[in-house]
């Protein structure tokens, strides 16, 4: 199987969250994450920060607009799209202002659009905690339909499996790059949408950082600090507005070479409104 995501290095440079109130969800993201708001219109709002960039339009809550994958160069974002052709995949435009002309979009098998492109040149100097963007988890019904697009479809790496006793899929970890997952998928019984989203704050010095930063302006964390067991990760997690899981995570693991490692599943904690969670 060719991995063609890992040869283009596709990496997650930014995502975009619809909400009813996108003002105020995008002025949380500035505060609570260390941006800066850049640009308000009645279309879009943007944040960005060190390695990090959030857009923000008008719409529902708790889902995903679309998700920026940005390759590493011209060729591979040209391996991405012969991949796509041959796989008979609808291409659609891609919205994003940070990518290039060229960048464009695919549906996956819960409907969310996933745009591959190249980064705009920036040569701004943000200041702010270390924390670039990393990764993006989805919610699903069907973990299977999710290894099957981004896996056999996209040609992502397969890092890590969650297994249920009987062998059913529980969770899925892909990489398109060297750092343990790019886009992961939760099953989740009747949801298919966002579990959550990551900021790689690069190791344990920093999570102490945002944990101090957080305290500065209200923010409660809302699990961790703790260590994941796929992708050997030390996190934690907050909440936004509009109720999406925010994690600030270091220390992830790095893939370079190695077979797809299976976990049994692990008994699920409980969050404060009483719903199953079982994150990375």
């Amino acid at each position: 199987m060719t991995h063609t995501a890992v040869q283009a290095g596709a990496y997650l440079h930014h995502i975009a969250y619809e909400s009813a109130n996108p003002k105020a969800l995008a002025e949380f993201y500035s505060r609570a994450m260390d941006m800066e708001l850049v640009h308000e219109s009645a279309e879009a709002y943007r944040c960005e920060g060190p390695r990090r960039r959030m857009v923000v339009v008008p719409g529902e809550n708790k889902k995903l607009a679309y998700a920026g994958l940005a390759c590493r160069n011209a060729e591979g974002l040209d391996l991405m799209r012969a991949r796509v052709l041959k796989e008979g995949l609808p291409i659609e435009t891609c919205p994003s202002p940070y990518f290039r002309e060229g960048a464009f979009g695919v549906r996956d098998a819960n409907n969310h659009l996933v745009c591959f492109g190249l980064a705009q040149d920036d040569t701004r100097t943000f200041k702010g905690i270390q924390g670039p963007t990393q990764h993006l988890t989805y919610a699903s019904e069907d973990v299977q339909a999710f290894v099957e697009f981004y896996v056999d479809k996209l040609g992502f790496q397969l890092t890590d499996r969650v297994l249920h006793d009987d062998g059913r899929l529980a969770t899925a970890f892909t990489t398109s790059n060297f750092e343990h997952h790019t886009i992961a998928c939760f099953y989740t019984p009747g949801r298919n949408g966002v579990d959550h989203h990551s900021y790689e704050a690069g190791d344990w010095d920093y999570i102490r950082d945002w944990c101090d930063h957080l305290a500065a302006q209200g923010i409660q964390i809302m699990w961790g600090p703790g260590r994941h067991g796929p992708g050997n990760n030390i996190f934690i997690f907050i909440t936004d507005p509009d109720e999406n899981w925010i994690e600030i995570s270091a220390e992830l693991e790095v893939i370079y070479d190695r077979d797809t490692v299976d976990w049994p599943q692990h008994p699920r904690t409980l969050n404060k409104w009483g719903e199953a969670i079982l994150r990375s």
